[in-house]
């Protein structure tokens, strides 16, 4: 299936270009937001452009990892409405990874190596003071907030079970998180922060990493471990993912067509 999607995708290759150019387009935006919120200040809830670039680039290599793989999941609102999962539900194969490998969006691969690279560029600048410690966790940070971002679409898609049109409110957790987890969550305040940044994990996806791999204490009063232990936070994640996913699939009663 995903050999099959890179010929398809590559038949046309201007067409190609041009689709991984503009989704590369609105990767570097996000990224270029936080430089220009600098121009306007020296520090952002305590921290300088530097310590804030490191936050968006977990919260951008994250995100586009988890995108690339399970983005498509958004198109099951689509499936359940003209009864294409109907299809997908006869085959001996698992429905979760049909729906990934069907579509997957292999046109959105740069946005992949530019997060990456952002993320690397902000370790570099930041000069951190690398023990075995911050090693295992600036790799496990981006990785694990794939994992927790992939928990997020999958939650917010599995809503089309119940509730066809859904979308949007999908997206506000997704994309919205992704919005959420660029910027140093001290920035947020009263019961905004205390629900996306600890309640739902926001927190731990970006912010909490970054305070172990740069040494600070964190101002909002968490352990110093707590940073370290952060890309834990998708384990939960996942299994509640999981847990309604399953619910959903067996919820699921076809178009009656």
């Amino acid at each position: 299936m995903i050999a099959g999607k890179i010929r398809s995708v590559t038949s046309y290759r201007a067409s190609f270009a041009v689709e991984v150019i503009g989704n590369l387009g609105a990767t570097v935006l996000d990224v270029l937001t936080v430089f220009v919120l600098f121009r306007a200040t020296t520090s952002l809830g305590g921290f300088t452009l530097a310590e804030g670039v490191l936050m968006t680039g977990l919260a951008v290599s994250g995100f586009v990892l988890c995108d690339a793989v399970v983005g498509n999941i958004d198109d099951l609102q689509r499936y359940v409405r003209s009864g294409t999962l109907d299809t997908i539900l006869l085959r001996p194969l698992g429905v979760l990874p049909q729906l990934v490998f069907m579509d997957l969006p292999v046109r959105k691969v740069l946005r992949v190596a530019f997060g990456l690279t952002v993320y690397g560029v902000a370790l570099h600048v930041n000069h951190v003071d690398w023990t075995p410690g911050r090693v295992l966790l600036a790799v496990l940070a981006p990785i694990g907030g794939g994992f927790f971002f992939g928990a997020i679409f999958v939650l917010s898609a599995s809503l089309a079970f119940w509730w066809v049109d859904s979308g949007q409110i999908g997206a506000a957790f997704t994309y919205g998180g992704r919005d959420f987890t660029s910027y140093p969550i001290s920035v947020y305040g009263g019961w905004f922060r205390d629900l996306f940044a600890y309640a739902l994990g926001f927190g731990f996806v970006s912010y909490q990493p970054a305070l172990a791999l740069l040494g600070h204490t964190d101002p909002l009063g968490l352990p110093a471990w707590a940073g370290f232990v952060a890309p834990l936070v998708c384990l939960p994640a996942t299994l509640v993912a999981a847990l309604v996913w399953r619910s959903g699939v067996r919820h699921y009663r076809s178009t009656g067509s």
